[in-house]
């Protein structure tokens, strides 16, 4: 039998999104496969977790895509997106907070091509007069990213309800970002 390795992944990252903490084994049980397995194909949760990052990266790119960015207005745009990012976001705000993906000098390339696509799509939207101007499009990239997070997280503790998600984030940040009359 072979293992399918993206599913392995996606077990890894619903358990990581729930409990950051979770061992090796703890992993390789929810994936539904034994330790020295999860060991053969990733060393160590070192090389989990960077697989893990490809596949979040992977995922928000087609998300990116999906969203068509360029079409309609600021605010359609990003209400696609937000839907788009939906159904990553528990992976997304598990790899926001883990910390050995942004230390040191071995950032992963596809970080920062993401984030300028995410700042492109603010700046534009300042430039047409729909976001406010004074707040940088890297401000609301990472507004984008927090809110996102605290929205999977707050689903996933049942806190929210899973249909509000979209919602939640798209008007919260739109509150705030929305060009009025007089900004």
């Amino acid at each position: 039998m072979s293992l399918d390795r993206e599913q392995v992944l996606r077990s890894a990252a619903a358990l990581l999104t729930r409990k950051s903490t979770a061992t090796m084994d703890e992993v390789a049980r929810a994936a539904g496969i034994g330790r020295a397995t999860l060991h053969r194909h990733f060393a160590g949760r070192e090389a989990l977790v960077r697989a893990l990052e490809d596949l979040g990266i992977r995922e928000f790119e087609a998300a990116l895509d999906a969203a068509a960015l360029d079409e309609g207005t600021s605010e359609e745009a990003l209400r696609r997106l937000v839907a788009a990012v939906e159904p990553s976001a528990g992976l997304l705000s598990f790899l926001v907070t883990e910390n050995q993906l942004f230390e040191g000098d071995e950032l992963n390339e596809g970080w920062n091509r993401l984030d300028a696509r995410v700042a492109a799509f603010f700046r534009r939207g300042q430039e047409r007069g729909e976001f406010r101007i004074d707040l940088t499009p890297a401000w609301l990239t990472e507004t984008l990213y927090g809110l996102v997070s605290a929205g999977a997280w707050a689903v996933q503790a049942g806190r929210i309800a899973g249909q509000d998600f979209q919602y939640m984030i798209v008007e919260l940040l739109l509150g705030g970002a929305r060009r009025s009359v007089g900004r």
